[in-house]
């Protein structure tokens, strides 16, 4: 793993003297890379706690949370351990172990079992779970359980929500499985967890978190590129606030997210409003939300890789902390960018606007602007080519698009194994490098990804001096980090950044 960290951990060898080095020095930008478990206390921690520093004969490291509760050591009450953004390793690596990961966040366990899990990356459960146990330290019920338990802290500390709600949005399968999870991993009742924080509901009786992202974070330009693309009806930009409808497992949804530039060290909070109409979707709509902000990212090792280089040192100085903006769903982000193809972005957005108000489905948020859920698959493989406004080409493309994702003969949640859905994106006629790579960078997360043929890329480089034939072969000294480029390259245009395809 080429961060800062040095600690890829390769079944659970993480190096003892390195990691005990990390929680000696308390740095912060090992939180959520590993935990650290006392012995002596039968407690876990974030490298960062600011206890006193255990001996190191007394200590132990676990790649996951899940991990340390499984060796049956409790969550930190001082630094609260699984408060961290996750190890941005599984972005990286993009295993089977990383795709698990992933899913698990999504709820798919909580939904389809254990079972559900192995078929979608085809293995039997006995082989997944053997594989997770080796590379995490836990498998994949004790993962599922580590994530409900912090997903049930988050709500029990910061709402008002009864607890039998608590447990159901969290994805316990009764109350009592939650008071008994809650008791053993945070050795409080769910009565003690919230005497310490509770905030309530907001006036629209929404659920209102703070979602941990590494800092720096550079909200504003975040909310810059998002800003430059919201359709209206399914997105819009008020202020500091982003907010979007969301298509999830048992409903619709609408998340609002406030981005500020927030730089000091360590962990930061970005406040998220769901407003839901099944609490059951309650994980997956904090997991997607998660990817628009690329929460699991470490700047500071994207900071140390560019700082040497001469073209993106003196941007990565000018901006720190940019992210690669994630998406809520593929199947949207995947249409969203055939859409944008040889087009400018203000034409992508109103044609897009003009698809979700005749093809999306209308539904009631209680939120003026936002109207409708982006169309599905089903109705984009139903579109005819000659009634779009679009090029007849393009309007074919999207249609077996749709028809692609509808069959299932593509996928792009995002647990897929990347190079699988690359391959079928390039199948689908009319989608290029281009487009399988902009969905690739977006929606499934790749951090290694470059677009050395889209016209920002080319103006970008061409004012920084450097030669546009020659992208490919510059981009080469960015690797692993790409994608992290690509975007520092948008951003240094202005008034703003330009990502389209070249004609």
């Amino acid at each position: 793993m080429a961060t800062s960290t040095h600690l890829a951990p390769t079944g659970q060898g993480l190096d003892h003297e390195v990691c005990y080095r990390a929680v000696r020095s308390r740095d912060r930008r090992f939180d959520g890379v590993f935990y650290t478990a006392v012995a002596t206390t039968g407690i876990y921690c974030r490298p960062s706690c600011p206890a006193r520093t255990p001996a190191s004969a007394n200590v132990s490291f676990h790649p996951t949370a899940a991990s340390a509760q499984a060796a049956g050591y409790r969550a930190c009450k001082r630094c609260i351990p699984d408060a961290t953004p996750g190890s941005p390793e599984w972005d990286v690596a993009a295993d089977v172990a990383g795709r698990a990961m992933r899913l698990i966040a999504d709820g798919v366990v909580d939904r389809t079992g254990v079972e559900g899990l192995a078929d979608f990356l085809g293995y039997s459960s006995r082989q997944l779970n053997r594989l997770l146990v080796h590379r995490l330290g836990a498998g994949p019920l004790a993962l599922a359980r580590a994530r409900r338990a912090q997903t049930a802290r988050i709500l029990i500390e910061s709402t008002q929500m009864g607890f039998s709600d608590v447990a159901f949005a969290a994805g316990f399968a009764s109350v009592r499985q939650f008071n008994e999870t809650v008791r053993e991993v945070y050795a409080a009742s769910p009565s003690e967890l919230r005497g310490r924080r509770g905030t309530g509901r907001d006036a629209t009786g929404g659920i209102t978190m703070r979602l941990a992202v590494r800092t720096p974070f550079a909200g504003s330009a975040l909310l810059e590129f998002l800003a430059r693309r919201a359709v209206p009806g399914v997105e819009m930009v008020c202020g500091t606030t982003y907010s979007r409808t969301l298509r999830l497992p048992h409903g619709h949804g609408v998340v609002s997210l406030v981005l500020t530039d927030q730089t000091s060290s360590g962990t930061a909070f970005v406040p998220a409003t769901f407003a839901l109409l099944d609490l059951r979707d309650t994980t997956a709509a904090v997991e997607r939300t998660r990817r628009i902000l690329d929460a699991d990212c470490d700047p500071t090792a994207v900071a140390e890789a560019f700082a040497p280089d001469p073209v993106l040192g003196p941007l990565v100085e000018q901006q720190l902390g940019l992210r690669v903006p994630g998406h809520v769903d593929g199947s949207e982000l995947a249409a969203r960018a055939v859409l944008g193809q040889q087009v400018s972005v203000a034409g992508a957005r109103t044609t897009t606007a003009r698809l979700v108000r005749e093809y999306g489905q209308e539904v009631e948020t209680g939120v003026e602007g936002l109207t409708h859920l982006f169309p599905d698959p089903a109705a984009l493989s139903r579109l005819d080519p000659a009634q779009l406004p679009m090029p007849r080409a393009r309007g074919r493309a999207l249609a077996a698009l749709g028809a692609a994702l509808e069959a299932g003969d593509l996928r792009l949640e995002r647990g897929v194994d990347r190079d699988a859905a690359r391959a079928a994106l390039l199948a689908v006629p009319g989608i290029g490098p281009w487009t399988s790579d902009y969905v690739g960078m977006r929606a499934l997360g790749h951090p290694d990804l470059f677009l050395p043929t889209d016209t920002g890329t080319r103006d970008a480089l061409r004012r920084l001096g450097q030669d546009p034939g020659q992208a490919r072969v510059i981009a080469e000294r960015w690797r692993p980090w790409r994608s992290y480029a690509q975007m520092y390259l948008w951003h240094s245009l202005s008034p703003a950044p330009r990502p389209h395809e070249e004609t």
